[in-house]
Order: C-alpha cells, then structure tokens, then sequence
C-alpha cells in the first residue's frame, strides 16, 4: 500500500450551513419524521427539477417501491430495466412480487437502449385489449424503469414515445443523476414518477435518504400516505391499507436543504473534474472516454473509462488492484443483473453491451473535494500501468 492518504472514490463533500441545520435540529428537538427542514428539502427539490411535488423517502430504494406502487404494478406483472444498473430498482420490482425482464444498454452513452427495448416489444409481445403482453411467458407489461446511470441520462422523449404507444408506465431512477439535463429538462421530471438518492457517495448527500418527485397531485398524496404507514387519521390510529414507515428525519432534511444550497458548486466541481481527466487520457490508444450526447448534460457523478485492447497479462481488475496498491479508490460497473445470482431466474433480452462494459469499465476518484494534486496523482499512477501502445 501507498504512503500516500488514500483517495476515496466519491466521498461527501459537506462545505455549507450543514452543521448549523443540524444543530438547529438538536436544539429545537426536531429530530424525527417530522418538522420544517423536510418540507424545506421537498420544496427544494420540487422547485430544483421543475416538478409540482416531491414527497421525501427513507431512501432511492424505498422511493423506488413506493413509486412501482403507484403507478399500478401488480404481482405476476413485467417491468422492463436495464440490466446494467445496481441491484437496488431490480430488486424493488421483485418487492411488489412483479417480475423484471432485463434491457441491454447501448455502446455509446451506456444508457438503456431504447432501439433494443422496441425491437423487444415489436417481437416478443402482442397487444390485447389495449395491454401488451410478453408472448412467451404470457405476462402482463406494465411499466419501464428507465436508470440514468453514472450521471448520464437516458433518451427519454423516445422511451416516452415507445412507452405511450405501449401502454407503460414508466418510472425515472435518477438517484445517479440529479442536476443532468435530457433535451433541457432535468432528470427525474420527465416521466409518471421520478426517484433520487441522497446516500454519502451521491451529488448531494443526506446519510441516507431518497426523494419521488411528480407532476400528479394525485400520485404526490399517494406516496406521502403509503411512506407514512397509511395512517388516515390525524388523532387516530387508523389505517386504511398496508403502509411504510419510510420517511425521512428532519435531521437528514437538514443536511439535504444544506446540500441543495450548493448544488451548483457540486456540479461545477464534478465538470471540471470530469473535464481535467478527459483532457489527460483523450490520445490514450488503451482508454475510451465514456460519451456525453449532445442533447444531454451529464451531471458527471462517476468518472468511468473503458479499457480496450490490453495485453494479455493485463485488465480491468489488475489494473483496480495496482491502483488499490497506491493507495487509490477505485470501483468497476455493477455485475450485469442477468448474469446476478439474485435474479438468475428472470427475463432477460440479449445483452452483449452490458457484459463488455461489466469486463472494461473504471471508475476512478471524483469527490467534489478531490484535490488538483490528488488529480494528478490518480492520472499519472494510471497511466504508468497502462501501456503506451
């Protein structure tokens, strides 16, 4: 190991009013689910992505359920994901007892491709009754979860498109990729329901934490209602159906209304970041630079490159354990989840993408905090263990 300090992956960065928000909190004894810093922080949010309501969660995960939920998704059902995703939305789908059927991404912008998943519908399905089908399993298919991942989004006016023409409901998991931009319109804003996370690696941090966002009111009350138990009545214990207690402390809230005070620093430190990297590995013959649309802003939550045509003795994992050794944090895509064990047993519809990115793709330290010489170090340690040609 490194005599260096070690450079974490993606750490917090908590430069703002955090602590006073906080210490507000403790000296108030507004501590729990309740009080001002959560509807502060949803108002925030809500204003921040251009939607009418934003309802906190305990975290992406549960915002991610709650939102399956609401959007009509039944036991039996099929939900169209990404298989390049973390485990957290696919796992959420299975929550609600529905059945995830997984989408390759395409090579350019590693997103959900949108041409695989018509090509999917066109052969593998059938409309009845104004409801699509899968042909060989004879499922209903009734929403898609599109993952702007790594802090790319997905082109969602044509999922839109493909997905009114279908009948689908779809839900954005955006918890990679609040402050990017998909044809002007923020993530998260576009689709039935939009969901965040706030966990210590994301933009924005709150410990924990997660957020829907919506343009229903309707939806909006929902979610509020089923992540605070469904209770019904404002001096009785009542409840008219099976809730969850998945709210968010004022605590955590406080942290987030400070974390949303400096989210344009945030992004102007990831973009110069991102930027510094690319101009150092942009001629390197062994790294392709990860691709932003030009209809899209990356909010550049995880710098990713990919490694091609290496030598034998060397890959993506070596190249990770050397980096490891000098004391660099490091991390590689998530397992594809058809080739996951958890979920060995669901659909999948060919997804050779995936397993090539899976195989070449490093993320390499990018904390708002990451220093220049911090920088410098990652750039030329990796560039020492690749070689020139």
């Amino acid at each position: 190991m490194s005599d260096k300090p070690y450079i974490p992956l993606c750490e917090p960065y908590l430069g703002g009013r955090e602590w006073e928000y906080v210490k507000d909190c403790l000296d108030t004894g507004w501590v729990s689910s309740v009080g001002a810093y959560v509807d502060r922080f949803e108002s925030m949010l809500a204003n921040y992505t251009g939607t009418s309501h934003a309802v906190a969660c305990v975290n992406g995960t549960s915002a991610i359920h709650i939102s399956l939920l609401i959007a009509g998704v039944q036991p039996g059902d099929e939900v169209l994901i990404p298989t390049l995703t973390f485990i957290a939305p696919v796992n959420a789908i299975r929550y609600v007892g529905a059945c995830p059927v997984l989408m390759d991404v395409e090579s350019t912008h590693w997103q959900l491709d949108v041409a695989k998943v018509a090509q999917f519908l066109d052969i593998h399905c059938e409309h009845r009754d104004g409801v699509v089908w899968n042909r060989q399993t004879g499922r209903r298919i009734s929403a898609i979860i599109p993952v702007h991942i790594l802090g790319h989004p997905v082109d969602m006016p044509a999922l839109l498109k493909l997905a009114k023409q279908n009948g689908l409901r779809v839900i954005e998991d955006a918890t990679e990729s609040l402050g990017a931009l998909c044809h002007d319109c923020p993530v998260g804003s576009m689709a039935d329901l939009g969901c965040f996370s706030f966990n210590g690696n994301k933009l924005l941090t709150t410990g924990g934490g997660g957020m829907i966002v919506t343009n229903n009111e309707v939806y909006a009350k929902t979610a509020k209602h089923l992540t605070t138990q469904a209770k019904c009545s404002s001096t009785e214990f009542i409840h008219d159906q099976v809730g969850y207690n998945y709210r968010l402390t004022n605590v955590q809230a406080a942290m987030g209304c400070a974390q949303m005070e400096q989210i344009h620093h945030h992004l102007e430190r990831k973009k110069e970041i991102a930027n510094r990297y690319r101009v150092a590995f942009a001629d390197h013959l062994k790294i392709q630079l990860f691709d932003n649309a030009d209809w899209a802003v990356s909010c550049e939550w995880l710098f990713s490159l990919k490694f091609t045509d290496l030598p034998t003795h060397l890959d993506r994992t070596i190249i990770q354990k050397e980096l490891h050794g000098r004391g660099i944090g490091t991390r590689p895509l998530w397992q594809p989840m058809h080739l996951s064990p958890a979920h060995a047993d669901v659909g999948r519809f060919d997804c050779p993408v995936a397993d090539d990115l899976y195989a070449s793709v490093l993320s390499l330290p990018c904390s708002v905090g990451l220093t220049l010489s911090q920088q410098d170090y990652v750039i030329e340690s990796l560039l020492s263990i690749l070689p020139h040609r």
